[in-house]
């Protein structure tokens, strides 16, 4: 979403977002004095952010993917905020005060946050400034729309620091292309495209490194990751779920899309999928008693345990899976070149070493992508 906040040593109205390795800045407007002082312009920023954030979240949380469109169900709910973007720009430009004391009846969150962006303008008094914050939200809402349509080019590139409950088949293709050309990831990877198509396609390339490497180090692709040792122990408990899905048949996006959406709920509030709850609970209380008898002295109470409840970063979880995903295939990569090592420790040694390093690389990446375009027809 785009942060907004006020630049008092230019007495401007200023506006950033994240580009996936930056964030870029623009000046919306210059601010006015008030006679609220500098209060006024703050409160203005924090509404023009609010209302940015619930206008993104009709992205990364769409009509389409409840299940409830009936009145009254989450789908509904999702269409009417993301209807309500046709009533934004009329909502700010109201001639009159109104809203300033008794607000409009609205029915979305959307409709009632610009209201009070409408009444901050209005506290500020310029014209100038009014058309000015208008012409930014139109960008704000384009932006928004553009991204809907996979195109995360201009402002619409902060879609890709968002994690979305839905992945579009051309940005997954987009994905799996840019980790063709470079599976060990790129730039592009990261800036162009939508972080939960990327994991869905980091997710096929990641099965394919661990067959690749299951087959040189006489291991099937699971083993290889439940004995990779430079994961964290969640990251690991998710990459191991994973490759195990995929090696079963499901396809990546099976696999990476409820991985996604129950951390998104999970940062809502809210906790889904009871049997999984019910079996880390059950390993951390198996932790406890087995404290408990090593150190029988020791005061370990039900307190002690930190029971995660999402293997994913309930801030962040496309992104962090994204980030697992190409750490897994690293992983990969080490493993198969330590077992390239093993298999030629002389030659290791020689003045040849670096260039024997480069031709395993080679060799490695090469049989990674054929094991990709065996089952390229899963990804899509």
């Amino acid at each position: 979403m785009t942060r907004y906040a006020a630049d008092h040593a230019r007495n401007a109205l200023v506006a950033r977002w994240s580009t996936g390795i930056g964030d870029v800045a623009v000046t919306v407007a210059a601010l006015p004095p008030s006679p609220a002082g500098p209060s006024a312009a703050l409160r203005l920023a924090a509404q023009l952010t609010e209302l940015s954030q619930a206008c993104w979240r009709c992205y990364t949380h769409p009509a389409g993917t409840s299940d409830q469109h009936e009145p009254g169900g989450r789908g509904w709910y999702r269409q009417r905020e993301r209807d309500a973007f046709a009533t934004v720009v009329p909502i700010l430009t109201r001639s009159d005060r109104f809203g300033d004391h008794l607000r409009l009846s609205v029915s979305t969150k959307v409709g009632e946050i610009a209201q009070r962006v409408g009444c901050a303008l209005r506290a500020l008094d310029s014209p100038e400034l009014t058309a000015q914050v208008v012409t930014d939200i139109a960008a704000e809402l384009a932006a928004v729309e553009q991204a809907e349509c996979d195109n995360l080019s201009g402002r619409a590139q902060q879609a890709v620091t968002l994690s979305r409950e839905d992945a579009s088949p051309l940005q997954v293709a987009q994905a799996n292309a840019f980790l063709n050309r470079q599976p060990f990831g790129s730039e592009e990877l990261i800036t162009q495209i939508d972080p939960a198509a990327a994991a869905i396609a980091a997710a096929h390339w990641l099965h394919a490194a661990a067959a690749t490497t299951g087959r040189h180090v006489h291991r099937n692709p699971v083993q290889v990751m439940a004995e990779g040792d430079r994961l964290r122990p969640l990251a690991a408990e998710c990459l191991i779920e994973i490759v195990r899905a995929i090696s079963f048949g499901a396809t990546p996006r099976q696999t990476v899309m409820p991985l996604i959406r129950h951390t998104l709920h999970v940062a809502e509030g809210h906790l889904c999928g009871v049997t999984d709850a019910k079996r880390r609970i059950a390993a951390a209380e198996r932790l406890l008693a087995r404290a408990r008898s090593r150190h029988p002295h020791l005061d370990v109470g039900p307190g002690a345990a930190c029971l995660p409840i999402t293997s994913l970063d309930p801030a962040r979880p496309a992104l962090d899976l994204l980030d697992n995903l190409m750490a897994g295939i690293h992983g990969c990569w080490l493993r198969y070149a330590g077992h390239a090592r093993t298999q030629n420790a002389f030659s290791w040694h020689d003045p040849n070493g670096d260039w024997r390093h480069e031709r395993h690389a080679e060799l490695f990446l090469t049989e990674v992508r054929q094991e990709a375009a065996t089952r390229h027809q899963h990804l899509l």
